[in-house]
């Protein structure tokens, strides 16, 4: 079988790390295959019409890519969730989130636009796999606070990253305050504290808990003092996974369910954020949230503002920096606080 004809315009096929060409691994780059997970295959830094260096001009990144290591990893990573939102308002502007890589790169990278965990973690895949991380996709389950219980289907996507013998996940998909802001080691039982909070896994017969301790919530403003967004200090359960890896397909049903069914979360509630260097941005239906984090000693600063349709449109625009092609139309129907 020859060659797709997406891949003609790359002068040469990928290398295993340890130099020797293969044009199995030129496959496996562009499918995710086992091959590509279980063996460190240093893609070509085009893809089709993917380039590394645009979707660096996309996340402002200037820093050296060479060395595949935690630093460079953390410096791509923290860049990523700066410059692109976690969002679903395609779900709201009446059109469809596709999962296929091309798409979703010419939606972030080109569009400017965000995404949620199935395309911001399936980018930054094809990033890390560029770059010749050790990079393999993994699935969760996310938690319902309203049925307090984990979803009985895969929804989330994730990565899990190998850096000289230490598994760490990388997750830049899951946005608003459960965001990590750095690679977490995967170790059961231990806090690992970031700037949004401490995070931790624990692990049990192989399935792993992910956990966020959030600090107190102060809001100045008088008129939200009781919102259900101002939640005292507490473990919040975020996901459980496990370490299987798994292929873009195994997500399609799920990505189809939750943008169409009347029940997902993702439906009822119009949501974009975005991660700052102190906090983030959340907009969620007509209600505009900014977090500053540990503003005092182990509290976070909550800011709450009701915006009109009008002032909707412009915050897209100028707080997210996000262009839409089509009308917006925020919801927010669910009672779920999402910050």
């Amino acid at each position: 079988m020859g060659l797709p004809q997406t891949c003609s315009a790359i002068p040469h096929p990928p290398k295993l790390l340890g130099g020797q060409l293969n044009f199995q691994a030129f496959r496996a780059c562009r499918t995710g295959s086992s091959l590509a997970r279980n063996q460190r295959v240093l893609c070509p830094l085009q893809s089709g019409n993917m380039n590394i260096t645009e979707y660096f001009t996309r996340i402002s990144y200037n820093g050296s890519y060479k060395n595949p290591d935690l630093e460079t990893l953390t410096a791509i990573f923290q860049h990523h969730i700066r410059a692109v939102p976690f969002e679903n308002l395609s779900i709201h502007c009446g059109e469809t989130i596709k999962l296929d890589l091309e798409p979703v790169y010419d939606k972030i990278v080109r569009k400017k636009r965000g995404g949620w965990c199935m395309e911001n973690n399936h980018l930054l895949y094809w990033v890390l796999k560029t770059l010749g991380y050790d990079t393999t996709i993994i699935g969760a389950k996310v938690y319902s606070p309203e049925e307090n219980a984990y979803n009985h289907h895969i929804n989330h996507l994730l990565l899990k990253v190998v850096l000289d013998g230490k598994a760490y996940i990388v997750d830049g998909g899951f946005g608003l305050v459960y965001q990590m802001w750095q690679p977490m080691e995967l170790i059961s039982g231990k806090d690992q504290s970031q700037v949004p909070g401490i995070f931790r896994f624990t692990e049990d017969n192989g399935i792993w808990y992910f956990e966020k301790i959030k600090r107190k919530q102060y809001n100045p403003n008088q008129s939200f003092s009781n919102s259900n967004n101002l939640e005292k200090n507490a473990c919040k359960k975020v996901y459980l996974f496990t370490l299987e890896p798994r292929e873009i397909e195994d997500f399609r049903p799920q990505n189809v369910y939750l943008q169409t069914s009347p029940d997902s979360l993702f439906v009822t509630k119009s949501i974009c954020s975005l991660q700052t260097t102190d906090g983030l941005w959340a907009l969620v239906g007509w209600k505009l949230t900014k977090v500053k984090y540990n503003y005092k000693e182990n509290m976070d600063m909550v800011e709450i503002t009701t915006l009109t349709d009008e002032e909707v449109e412009k915050t897209v625009k100028d707080k997210f920096r996000i262009m839409l092609d089509h009308k917006l139309i925020p919801v927010n129907s669910s009672g779920l606080s999402m910050v």
